[in-house]
């Protein structure tokens, strides 16, 4: 029988109860995203006072435990009269109640990035303790709260001339868990980037967990910031200068409207676009980035016409011309609409417009006056186009050669499994013929393949897609893999679940993995974001003690579990030179072996700090490298040196 629903079903959620009941739809999660969200809430409210010209200075302070924070400002100060209607101090009520603030109209804030009056209400809310203290009307004020309810009323205390408003809070464990901390170094660069957004703003950040301080203020905004994405992207496009613009208009309707932008292209392989809002990071992009995007592939092509570059043989896309740019935009909106309360994507479709025909006819007229510029731009475009068209030739040649599917068309030295399901089968890449034929003798038919590789692969990194694929070893993989790669990539036709990288642990078999892990990033990045790669992790050592066997895998576990053994214990110890030499039940039991193996899963942190670090270590620039190396030469000792 169907239970019963009635009206004594239905409950109402009155004042903060929401926010504590369903905090995710408010902050989006209660991960560390969510816990350091909101500082972020706090912050953008002083953010605000600033960009309406209120207040001129910023400061966080870090509780030493990293459990709680305090924001200061030296803006108006919330305001603590008290309200006509409510009668309860407006303070009070802005922290006490959801959808109630200044900013939904225009009369206190020109623009801001808090809209619907829930930022300081939700931190209240999900605040173990929140204090607050406003300096304002000529005294100090001072109020107390604990998720979300009133600890003590309204304080007002003695006579001061400073104003302003300082926050400190500390999240509930009881939403966030127990262990949830504040990140000193997230803090650090979200404030420093909020210093560039803004510029002449002073913020400072007070980490008493280091015993460290940092003052941020960069008067020229985001023409600072530029050149600093441009060195984490690599390297700029010779001779291409940057393009800094900056406009602000009266709408029709009346609305201000700003727009700072600053863009250079790199010689990264994609583009990267920081967009904000209000001062708020919108890591989703919305309509101010499309117009931005529409805007400078359209002045460049206007600058191709004009001057008739036309290339001959390649048709540019879009995402040619944008293939390298590093952009940042910035706009300041009445009334932005966001998708979402974390605000991460603008959804406002007029800003696409008013970005479009306020850049364009700026950028088209700044390619014309830096010819030079202009031509590198082009000519990397160009560059990018042929590379394209290079990787679809060679990924069909690839299509063409067979159907990587069928087990007729696989490597002839794969050893494979019997199982066809993806699920349970396991991929091992075996560094040698040697120690191939152990693999296959220490394996378990049923579940594992071994496809041996000769010697170190192509450095796909260096290599175009073209030599890539022709590349015996590499084209072995990918054939023996039956996902394909690059654009033809289908995760769904994997044939292994699982692949390993089974090399020796010496600087020859590190080379070969990290020449591996490069081709796949490359040419096979869903593999790693999909969790489908990792690194097998054979011993170096085995160490016999009488009837005991143990293993290491490198000089310091060996040296832990002798140091844990009895001193008169007598004790044999053996150091593998490859795999080769290894029987194959011993790389059974330490390597293959389901129940006993280790092994490291290979994912990506950062696809940013990814590109950088594989282009600067195997990329062709050899200056990266050697600066590399010169800045860690003292942090190598003559025992890691294989010379």
């Amino acid at each position: 029988m169907a239970a019963s629903y009635s009206a004594k079903d239905i409950e109402v959620l009155e004042g903060l109860e929401p926010v504590r009941k369903r905090p995710a739809m408010y902050i989006g999660g209660t991960d560390t995203n969510g816990y350091h969200h909101l500082l972020w809430e706090i912050v953008d409210n002083s953010i605000d006072e600033a960009i309406n010209g209120h207040a001129k200075s910023i400061e966080v302070v870090l509780d030493a435990d990293l459990k709680g924070v305090s924001v200061q400002d030296d803006g108006r100060g919330i305001p603590v009269d008290m309200h006509p209607k409510f009668k309860k101090p407006a303070l009070e009520i802005i922290l006490g109640t959801l959808h109630a603030g200044g900013k939904f109209s225009s009369g206190s804030y020109k623009v801001s990035g808090g809209l619907h009056g829930v930022g300081s209400s939700v931190v209240n809310a999900l605040a173990e303790s929140l204090d607050v203290t406003v300096w304002s009307n000529g005294f100090e004020h001072k109020q107390s709260f604990s998720r979300g309810v009133r600890k003590t009323p309204l304080k007002k205390g003695a006579k001061v001339r400073k104003h302003g408003t300082l926050i400190h809070f500390r999240p509930d464990p009881e939403i966030f868990g127990a262990k949830a901390r504040f990140d000193s170094d997230t803090i650090r660069e979200r404030l420093e980037t909020k210093a560039y957004l803004h510029g002449g703003l002073v913020i400072k950040f007070v980490d008493k967990a280091k015993k460290e301080e940092f003052t941020f203020v960069h008067p020229n905004g985001i023409a600072d910031y530029l050149p600093i994405l441009v060195n984490r992207r690599g390297k700029a496009v010779t001779n291409a200068q940057a393009f800094f613009f900056s406009r602000e208009v009266t709408n029709p309707g009346g609305e201000p409207f700003r727009m700072e932008v600053a863009l250079q292209w790199t010689e990264a392989p994609d583009e990267h676009v920081r967009s904000y809002v209000n001062g708020i990071p919108t890591g989703s992009g919305g309509t101010h980035v499309s117009g931005l995007s529409s805007s400078v592939v359209k002045a460049v092509r206007n600058f191709i016409e004009t001057k008739n570059l036309q290339p001959r043989g390649v048709t540019l896309s879009a995402e040619d011309i944008r293939e390298g740019m590093v952009a940042l935009i910035s706009v300041y909106v009445t009334a932005p609409q966001f998708q979402g309360q974390t605000k991460d994507r603008l959804n406002n479709p007029e800003v696409s417009g008013q970005v479009d025909g306020l850049l364009r006819p700026a950028l088209e007229q700044w390619l014309l006056e830096n010819g030079t510029t202009a031509e590198q731009i082009v000519m990397r475009a160009v560059l990018a186009a042929r590379a394209r068209e290079a990787r679809r030739e060679a990924t069909q040649q690839v299509t063409r050669k067979g159907a990587i599917s069928h087990r007729l068309n696989l490597p002839g030295k794969l050893a494979d499994c019997s199982s066809t399901d993806p699920g349970e089968s396991e991929l091992f890449l075996v560094e040698g013929d040697s120690a191939g034929g152990s693999a296959k003798q220490g394996r378990d038919r049923r579940t594992q393949a071994i496809l041996p590789l000769r010697g170190k692969v192509l450095n796909a990194e260096q290599a175009s897609s073209s030599k890539v694929l022709n590349n015996k070893e590499l084209q072995d993989i990918v054939q023996a893999l039956g996902c394909g790669m690059g654009p033809s990539f289908d995760a769904s036709k994997l044939r292994y679940g699982k692949i390993f990288l089974l090399m020796d642990a010496d600087s020859d078999g590190h080379h070969i993995t990290t020449l591996l892990l490069t081709f796949f990033y490359r040419q096979l990045p869903g593999l790693l974001r999909g969790g489908h790669v990792y690194l097998a992790m054979p011993p170096l050592f085995r160490i016999d003690v009488a009837k005991d066997t143990h293993w290491a895998l490198d000089e310091a576990e060996r040296d832990k579990i002798i140091a844990s053994l009895p001193k008169n214990a007598k004790v044999e110890i053996s150091r593998f030179k490859g795999l080769g030499e290894m029987p194959a039940e011993e790389l059974k039991a330490t390597t293959l072996d389901k129940n006993r193996r280790r092994a490291l899963r290979v994912g990506i942190d950062s696809e940013l700090e990814t590109d950088r670090v594989l282009n600067e270590l195997m990329g062709k620039d050899t200056q990266a490298r050697f600066r590399f190396i010169m800045e860690r030469a003292r942090e190598t000792s003559a025992e890691d040196l294989d010379v």
